[in-house]
């Protein structure tokens, strides 16, 4: 207990202390938002991931989906680094830098805004934005508290309560910039903690392959494999459809959540773009395929203490009990990996969520004309707020952390993803479009909670996403864009000239060498 606490209490002292240093940097709303868009690519790239990956993917997902789909289970965490970090990058992240600094648009909704020329949008999107970050981020805090129970034996309401006040002050302090620090600071630990998670249980089974042999002599509870031993190590797995459902939602989702989405907007220049796509899509092969890949093997601790009143699995409880024989020292190690997985998630929702709240909704309603003083004040008042209703939300959460995740990523990856995707490469996207996009999203996602015509709201989150690719380019062929002359100036930003090295843009000779 002394060697975990020791962990612990140096851990909080570190992120306190970055927030403090990095105090002195936030001087401006730009600064405390963006980092005043100089952040390079080690650090983009590791706020990226940390940002990715939380308690809610170590704790909620590699438990449920690792006992539902065995070893396939590690697909999920392949589509989160090649479809969620190399594409997301390559797809994204020099375009949305280029027009978000055109148009000087600091959040998401700020660009709906300029981008379409609707305030309404933007104040629209802020909404939703606020009200579905709050069912995410007490998932975190959720599935935190579990794992900080399990290694401390502190009350559920207790843990929540400490992450809530680091969080807060670390953010509050020194905003992007503290948590651009801390990020990368995380990200390391996060890095040596899930290889030590890796090696330590499946040498507590005898090895990879004695843990394999024994996964495959379990028989299979889902109906498609009639109870044969042998799916929780095939391929694919015992449920193949509802695990694309779940790659899908984790991997192209983040392509329209706000707070991964912002990271495009901080790079700092072409080589940071390059590099963050090479560092993210590798920190993401270790930490998200190692989640799942040892998620796939917790049928293998199977105990009576896993399941619930009604006798089904309660998937919260899994991967904690998997850890809970480890020794002190690596035990220490798995908190602090997950705090720091869970702290960098939370510092990016609660900065995405007031910024929001502040700039986009009360800056264009009923506090126009504000000051950039009162813009940060305001900001980091909001910061407080958003925390206390998580927080709150967190102490009695009304389902399990895949849940509350899903309903979330759902609503918001519905609305954005299309809309924002479409909008940085084609000219002929219109308001109307991006409307019929935000209503489906939510729509889909809402109604789901009380008509379940999908079973999980994972997959209905990922119908909403695909339904979203589809409608915006329908709607907008059916209802076009008008204002094309605004658009044309919008699009002009990826037309300037600039400077380049020919290891980047290779110039024509025309039988000379090119000046």
């Amino acid at each position: 207990m002394f060697t975990k606490i020791s962990l612990l209490v140096v851990f909080i002292a570190i992120m306190a202390g970055v927030g403090v240093y990095s105090r002195r940097k936030v001087l401006d709303v730009s600064g405390f938002v963006l980092g005043g868009r100089g952040i390079g690519p080690w650090m983009t790239a590791f706020a990226y991931g940390t940002t990715y990956f939380s308690a809610v993917v170590f704790v909620g997902y590699a438990g449920q989906f690792g006992w539902r789909y065995g070893v396939a289970a590690t697909w999920i965490g392949i589509g989160n680094a090649f479809i969620g970090c190399l594409l997301a990058w390559a797809v994204l992240g020099r375009r949305t830098r280029i027009m978000t600094n055109h148009i000087n648009s600091a959040t998401m909704p700020d660009f709906f805004g300029a981008r379409y020329g609707s305030p309404a949008l933007k104040i629209a999107s802020s909404v939703i934005i606020f009200v579905f970050l709050i069912p995410y981020t007490a998932s975190i805090y959720n599935g935190l508290s579990r794992l900080f129970g399990m290694a401390f034996a502190a009350p559920y309401w207790a843990c929540v309560l400490v992450m809530a006040s680091l969080t807060a002050v670390y953010v509050v302090l020194g905003g992007y910039v503290a948590t651009t620090i801390n990020d990368f600071i995380q990200g390391m630990i996060m890095l040596a903690g899930i290889i030590a998670v890796v090696v330590a249980v499946l040498a507590g089974k005898g090895g990879f392959l004695a843990a394999l042999g024994q996964l495959a002599e379990l028989p299979s509870d889902a109906p498609a494999t009639a109870g044969q031993p042998g799916a929780f190590v095939s391929f694919f797995g015992p449920d193949p459809q509802n695990l694309l459902g779940v790659v899908i939602l984790t991997s192209l989702g983040t392509w329209g959540l706000p707070q991964m989405v912002h990271k495009f907007y901080t790079i700092k220049s072409e080589k940071a773009v390059y590099a963050g796509t090479i560092i993210s899509t590798f920190f993401a092969v270790i930490i998200s395929c190692g989640c799942y890949f040892v998620g796939g093997f917790s049928r293998l601790f199977d105990d009576p203490s896993l399941y619930g009143e009604t006798g089904a699995v309660v998937y919260d409880r899994v991967i904690p009990f998997m850890l809970s024989g480890l020794p002190d020292i690596l035990t220490g190690l798995i908190v602090i990996l997950v705090l720091s997985a869970s702290m960098s998630t939370l510092s990016a929702l609660v900065i995405t969520s007031s910024s929001t709240l502040t700039l986009d909704f009360l800056g264009h309603t009923i506090l126009r004309g504000m000051s950039e003083k009162t813009k940060l004040l305001l900001i980091r008042v909001f910061v407080v707020i958003f925390i206390t209703v998580c927080t709150l939300l967190a102490l009695n959460p009304p389902t399990f952390i895949a849940q509350l995740m899903g309903i979330s990523w759902g609503a918001l990856a519905g609305s954005f993803l299309a809309p924002f995707l479409y909008g940085l490469y084609w000219k002929r996207v219109s308001r109307a479009a991006v409307w019929a996009s935000f209503v489906s999203g939510v729509g889909v996602t809402v109604s789901n909670m009380f008509l379940n015509y999908f079973a999980s709201p994972i997959n209905a989150g990922a119908c909403a996403m695909l339904i979203g690719l589809v409608l915006v380019p329908v709607v907008s062929l059916i209802f076009p864009n008008k204002n094309r002359a605004r658009v044309e100036e919008i699009f002009s930003c990826y037309n300037e000239t600039v400077e380049a090295p020919q290891r980047l843009f290779l110039a024509e000779q025309n039988g000379k060498k090119a000046g």
